[in-house]
Parts: structure tokens; sequence; C-alpha cells
């Protein structure tokens, strides 16, 4: 090669790790001009070119490249690996690494650390293939590699498996702040608060990147107000934001929580750094709203956005869906699919749910159809379960039963549990039998599962089960899981515990529920009772539901909250019947507008009806 020819392959070769991102037409007009030169024989171009194209997501290019490379030397690897890990295809690097594997190539450090982090990016289900890999490199000549341990402590804090980040951690020569976050998010995920602080405290790189691992640990492990907590200090200690993903977070901990005046307080936050046409932020607000039925405001928000992805228009489908407007969610779906984009697993989980709760059960079907036929979606549980809901809840108990016992998946404990509760709702007595048999083989988790099986066995007359439910029950310790609801005022916010007696509030509180009751009852509100399961006469029974979380929360807001506000109330378990009818009288005769998120879905309340359509 002269040496005007080899400064013109350095020229190149330069050009082309500078313009590593975000330029894939200027990176396909040099690699152009590498063939005309005649350059495209050197090996050092292909992986230039290889890494270039990675960077640039052109991850089909880089593999076109890397299949026509005649020796694929550690170089080259790391460098595909690291390629398709730069285009969030984790599972196409672990497919690759077959290949390594069974040629018997020995990675290198560099190999090893792409496969670990594609591993990590994979999740819990690829736990035995990450292990795998770990004793592979313990058994190489780097294993005592620390920017590999590195990434092994980060891939056991994705698998939720702090002990063995933590053994890995212990072993590391040369302590940086990788490793330090990464071992404080495996604590925080894992839910282990106490030692994930601990870790935190102690760590000497106390960081933007510290800080977000433990909001954002905190905030998947549903500890949402531990996390809103913990980044008013971050404020105040005076950490600047340069990376929007902690913001992220802190709003999907406000969308967990339901608590909308923080989260609207956080939008301004987002704004005011300058964050706010940020993809992922804005499809954290739009899921935020949703979440805090604000559904205006998510809707605003998705419609600003210029550029919207799958995320995007998932989180807008599935908070409509929720809403309980099935139609609209559907003319978003199709608006989707205008658009280009393709859906994934969850916004077929929302469309199916849309159509479960207003009964298209021929939609919902199609639905379900499309998703395998059309976008090559695998069915999890979670859509199994959907469409069981869908069918149950429409009356298609046969269907429905035909689905759990012929799926490809295992159907759990809850699956079970929701035919079971439509047979009884549907009062189909026999086949409720049946299924409780079934149920009760698997020995519940569940309490309120027993309650059902204790109730459909009542309802059939069967004494004896019941009382064999009892007595699993009293073994195993069981005890029904608390109902609570929570009213977010802004300045302050109150839980609220069913049958709680103790609040500072309560004469003023149960006053003006007794008030509102003998109005109702001039309407021909007659109390529902069959949700209280004690041994008592119809008059206590009817005090009982006086003391519900949701009815308290209520009316705490309505003496608290600013006049004509709509009430915001998130309820842990299911909102019971005789509680959904009070709830829309109350919001007629208080001309308020009450929004309740339950355990199953959203109920907007005004003028006398609720969004559900009464059908959840």
């Amino acid at each position: 090669m002269s040496f005007s020819h080899s400064h013109n392959a350095l020229a190149i070769k330069s050009q082309l790790c500078s313009l590593a991102r975000n330029n894939p037409f200027l990176a396909k007009k040099l690699h152009a001009q590498i063939i005309k030169t005649g350059l495209n024989q050197h090996n050092l171009f292909h992986k230039t070119l290889i890494d270039t194209y990675g960077k640039c997501g052109l991850l089909q290019d880089a593999l076109q490249l890397f299949d026509a490379l005649p020796h694929r030397d550690h170089v080259a690897w790391a460098t595909i690996l690291s390629a398709c890990n730069l285009s969030n295809l984790p599972h196409r690097a672990i497919s690759l690494s077959r290949s390594i594997l069974h040629e018997g190539f020995q990675p290198d450090h560099f190999v090893f650390s792409s496969l670990i982090k594609a591993c990590a990016n994979l999740g819990s289900f690829h736990i035995k293939q990450g292990k795998q890999l770990h004793a592979r490199f313990l058994l190489s000549p780097f294993s005592d590699d620390d920017v590999v341990k590195s990434s092994l402590v980060d891939m056991y804090a994705k698998f939720e498996l702090p002990d063995y980040g933590r053994a890995v951690f212990d072993s590391i020569y040369s302590l940086n702040s990788i490793c330090w976050t990464a071992m404080i998010s495996g604590y925080a995920r894992s839910g282990r608060k106490a030692e994930a602080f601990r870790m935190f405290r102690q760590s000497p790189f106390r960081n933007l990147y510290a800080w977000t691992a433990l909001i954002s640990g905190l905030v998947q492990s549903g500890n949402a107000n531990d996390a809103l907590y913990l980044f008013v200090e971050m404020r105040r200690e005076g950490i600047s934001i340069t990376d929007p993903l902690v913001l992220s977070s802190v709003v999907g901990a406000c969308a967990n929580s339901a608590v909308w005046v923080l989260g609207k307080q956080m939008h301004s936050v987002v704004i005011t750094l300058g964050y706010e046409s940020c993809l992922f932020i804005s499809n954290a607000l739009v899921d935020m709203y949703a979440k805090c039925s604000d559904l205006v405001a998510a809707k605003c928000i998705f419609n600003k956005m210029r550029r919207k992805d799958v995320v995007s228009w998932t989180s807008i489908i599935v908070g409509t869906a929720q809403h309980g407007l099935a139609e609209e969610a559907l003319a978003l779906y199709d608006d989707m699919v205008l658009a280009g984009v393709k859906p994934n697993e969850v916004t077929f989980v929302g469309l199916i749910y849309a159509c479960s709760h207003v009964g298209l059960v021929s939609k919902g079907r199609a639905l379900f159809k499309s998703m395998v036929e059309d976008f090559g979606i695998r069915p999890s549980l979670q859509h199994y379960t959907c469409l069981l809901d869908l069918f149950s809840r429409s009356g298609h108990l046969d269907e429905a039963e035909r689905i759990v016992r012929t799926m490809p998946v295992k159907p759990d404990e809850p699956t079970w549990a929701a035919l079971l509760s439509a047979c009884k709702h549907h009062g189909n007595t026999q086949m409720a039998v049946r299924i409780a048999d079934h149920l009760l083989e698997l020995i519940p988790e569940d309490p309120s599962c027993y309650i059902l099986l204790s109730n459909v066995y009542a309802g059939a007359g069967m004494w004896e089960n019941v009382s064999k439910v009892r007595k699993l029950m009293a073994v195993k310790e069981v005890k029904k899981e608390p109902g609570y609801s929570g009213i977010d005022l802004g300045k302050e916010s109150q839980v609220f515990y069913a049958g709680e007696t103790s609040h500072s509030m309560k004469d003023e509180m149960l006053g003006l529920l007794r008030k509102l009751d003998a109005e109702m009852r001039k309407r021909g509100y007659v109390p529902d009772t069959s949700s209280v399961l004690h041994d008592m006469d119809q008059q206590e029974k009817e005090k009982q539901l006086f003391w519900h979380s949701e009815r308290l929360a209520l009316a705490y807001g309505l003496l608290k909250a600013v006049p004509g506000t709509i009430i915001r109330i998130v309820k842990n378990l299911r909102v019971c019947g005789d509680c959904h009818t009070v709830l829309k009288l109350i919001s007629t005769i208080t001309s308020r507008e009450i929004y309740v998120r339950d355990a199953k879905r959203y109920h907007h309340f005004k003028d006398g009806n609720c969004s559900c359509n009464d059908f959840w």
C-alpha cells in the first residue's frame, strides 16, 4: 500500500470512528468509498464498519459484514455482540454466542462482558444461562478481570439475586462506581431496603447514578413512597440531574401510588429541566396521568408527542381501556397499526382487557387470533387469563373452562379463581363446585381464594367442604387482607382501613355518612349485605358497610377537599357491589365526580353513573 493510499485509509477509519453515532447515511456513504478504493479487503475496515453500523442502529448491515468476515477473532466477536446490545436485541447476541461455544472458541474478557450484558438485559428467564457464563468465566484465563465481574454484579442485580451479586462484588479488587451502583440496585429491586440503604450510605460514589439505582429499585420492588421521599432528599443535596432516567422512575412512583398532585409537580420538574421532549419521559407521564385517573392530561401529552413508539401507543391504549373506554381503545389500536407501529404483548393484554370489561366477545376473540397469526406473538398466561375473563364475564363459561384446561401454559391460582368467581356470579353451581374442588387441591396461597371457596361450597349446601376450607385456613394461618383506601388531597394524603374507628374526624365522617344514607334511602337505596360474611343480624350487617374503607375515604374527602374538585381514591381490593351503588348515588347527591382505582379497574362516578357501566 502506498503512503497516500495508507493515509487515505487512516482518514476514512478516523471518519468512521468520529461518526460512530446518529448518522447512518454518512456511514453507508463511507462504506461505499471503502469498496471503491479497494480497502474492503482489509479485516480492519470490516470490524470498524461493524462497530459503526452497530452504533448507528443498523444491526442488519453489521451482521452482513460480520458473516462476510473470513476470520472472526475476539475483536470481531466482541464488536458484533456489542452491536446487538446497542440495538436492544440481546436475544440475538445470545443466539450468536452459541456459535462461539460450539466452535470451541475461548471468549476473552470483552466477549464475556458483552454476553453477560445480553443475559442481564433478557432478565430472569435466562438465569441458568447467566450462571453458566459465570462458571465458564471462572474457568477462563480472565477470571480476575474486574470489568467482567462488574458485569456479573449487574446481571445478578437484574436477576434479583443480590446474594450472588454480593459474592462477586466482594471478590473485585478495584471497586468502581459501576459495581457499587449495581449492588445498590440489586438489593433495592429485591425489596431488601435496609441493605440497599446501607450499601448506598457506604458507597464512595454517591453520584446521580447511585441515587437513580436506589430510587428505581425501590419503585420496582413496590416501595414507591420511599422512592419519592428519597428523590426529595436527592434534590435537597443538590445533585444535578444530567440524566433523565431518575425522573422516569419518580414519575413511575407517582403512577403506582396514584398521587395526582405530586405527579403534576413532577411534570413541572420535567418541564423545568427541559426533558419533556424525551420519549421515555413522555411515555412515563402518559402512564402516570392514566393511572391517576386523569385521562384528559394523558391524551394531551400523547397527542403532543412528535415521536411515538410502541410504549407510547400501548400506554394510552391500556390507560383508555382501564377507564372503560373500550371503543376508544380499539380505535387507538387501529391508528397505531396505520402509523406503522407494531404492537407488542402488553398492547394485546390491554385490548383484550378492554373487550372483557364491555363484553365484546367476538372482537376479543379476533384480536387474540390476530396477535398470534398476524404478529407472531406467542400468548402468555396473562393473555389466556384475559381471554378467559372475557368469556366468563360474558357468560360463556364452557368456552372459558375449555381454555383453562387446554391452554399450553399451566394455569395459576388466580386463573382458576377468576373462573370460579364467574361461575358463582352466573349461578352455575355444578361447574362452580367442580372448579372449586380443583382449586382446593392446589392449596391456594391467596386468602381471598379461601373466602371464595367457602362461599361456593356454602351456596351449594356442602357444609363438610366449608368446614374443610376453614380448617385449612386455620392450619395455614390464612388471614384475609384488610381493605384500605387512600385519598390524596395535594397537601396531605390519608389512608383508611376497613373498620377504622380511631381517626380524629371519626364522628364528623360518620355523621356525614348517616346523612347521605338517609338521603339515599329516600331515593330507593336498599343495602346489599351479601359481602358481609359475619354471623350477625341484618341491621348489624348494614352498620358494617358504613366502615368500608372507600366510604371512610370518601367522607373525609367530602369534608376536607376543595368544594367542586374531583375526589380521587385508590383501594387495594375490589370495590364491593354495595359500595359501588353508594358511590353512584353520592356522586348525584353531592354533585361531585369521584374517581376510584380498585384492584380490578378504574371507576369514574358522575351524575349517578359509573364508567364501568356496572360491568366489573
